[in-house]
């Protein structure tokens, strides 16, 4: 028999989650919609263990589709279980949820994920939680913010906007050393191309919106853990009572099928076009931790297999009406939040508007590219017109 824990991506995603002798050989796990699940007798009913979250109990704690989804994910990326949530900011708040009682200290990159940012601000600080932001280059060094009553350090590697990457290794190692949890936003880098538990991640976190699903219509988030954290993270997403549609597992599922191919796909065009970006007279440089001069090249190579195709522009300075024409004329990439699908988007951006610990000063102003499945000579030539666009509006 074939021995799961040596199968490579490929086969994982083409395999995991699904047992087709268990459902009269359909090669994909049924939609179950349940909300009352019956018990043969008495006995059975009252005997159910309230942390077995893998049996059917009641359909807010799943149905045989969102375990579906949940043993793929989590032996994709090799963690010990997932659990699924209605959005990606559900799944950073049931984490966090998990170490936040009053009086505790928890560590967040400066560079995150602006909605987690506002979690942490506007929710746990007034429920007595200490949030203190860090650089996030700090890598080892971390151990001299990690209080007595700290309980969790949190990560996001790339940063969504700035792209700035983490020494994830180090910063696990200095956690652990104090018996710190590592909690990491990791949805850049996907259960595909970034093996969190091999890099020290205790609780790894997905926007299973974008890529996971990659067809820009499920909202899903997706929290993976090993085997120390599994109940305390679990009893957490049960205790604020998260659920998520059977619908929606199974068309993540089935984008999760077809994650290795998007993104390697993407990940060529990104690389071909941000190349093609580095040498525009336009821009100033180009934030993708892929490219080899990137200031996060080396931890991205060391860790990665591969890159995800989000990535920052720097322009020379312009004005907001000139950066504003030239998205406004393209005419392949939409304008909108989210990522990780099919289609290419460009939107503008300002991380410098939401850190505190350090400082965000790039030389001109940042556009925030996402690369399609679009050919990518046409997508450079969409982008092509739009700085001619932006020329003519000074």
């Amino acid at each position: 028999m074939t021995d799961k824990k040596k199968l490579r991506p490929d086969t994982i995603t083409a395999h995991a989650g699904r047992d087709p002798r268990r459902f009269d050989g359909a090669v994909n796990t049924p939609v179950y919609r349940a909300s009352t699940v019956l018990f043969p007798d008495v006995a059975s009913y009252e005997s159910r263990n309230p942390d077995d979250y893998k049996v059917m109990r009641y359909g807010i704690y799943g149905t045989p589709t969102t375990f579906a989804l949940e043993e793929a994910v989590a032996q994709l990326e090799g963690g010990h279980a997932a659990v699924a949530l209605p959005s990606g900011l559900a799944a950073i708040v049931a984490a966090l949820a998990a170490f936040a009682h009053s009086g505790a200290h928890i560590l967040i990159a400066d560079s995150v994920y602006q909605p987690t940012r506002n979690f942490c601000d506007k929710r746990l600080r007034t429920q007595g939680v200490e949030v203190e932001y860090y650089d996030p280059a700090l890598g080892a060094a971390i151990a001299g913010l990690i209080r007595p009553n700290t309980t969790a350090v949190f990560c996001e590697a790339p940063g969504s906007l700035s792209f700035e990457m983490q020494d994830i290794p180090a910063i696990a190692a200095a956690a652990h050393a104090r018996g710190v949890a590592v909690l990491a936003d990791t949805t850049w880098g996907t259960p595909y191309f970034f093996r969190a538990f091999e890099h020290g991640v205790d609780i790894s976190i997905h926007a299973g919106t974008k890529y996971i699903s990659g067809h820009s219509d499920v909202m899903l988030g997706v929290v993976v853990t090993n085997e120390r954290y599994w109940l305390e993270l679990r009893r957490a997403v049960a205790d604020y009572g998260y659920c998520v549609s059977p619908d929606d597992c199974y068309l993540a599922l089935r984008g999760l099928r077809t994650i290795g191919v998007r993104m390697r796909q993407q990940q060529q065009s990104a690389l071909t076009i941000a190349r093609w970006l580095q040498a525009r007279p336009e821009v100033l440089r180009v934030l993708y931790p892929a490219l080899e001069g990137d200031p996060g090249h080396a931890i991205w190579k060391r860790d990665f297999s591969g890159a995800a195709s989000l990535f920052g522009v720097i322009l020379k300075p312009a004005s907001e009406r000139a950066v504003a024409a030239l998205i406004d004329a393209l005419s392949l990439f939409g304008i909108g939040s989210s990522w990780g699908g099919f289609e290419s988007l460009a939107i503008r951006a300002d991380p410098g508007r939401y850190r505190s610990a350090t400082s965000w000063n790039p030389g001109g102003p940042l556009l925030r590219l996402h690369i399609g499945l679009e050919d990518p000579a046409d997508l450079m030539a969409d982008l092509e017109q739009g700085f001619a666009q932006m020329k003519l509006a000074g």
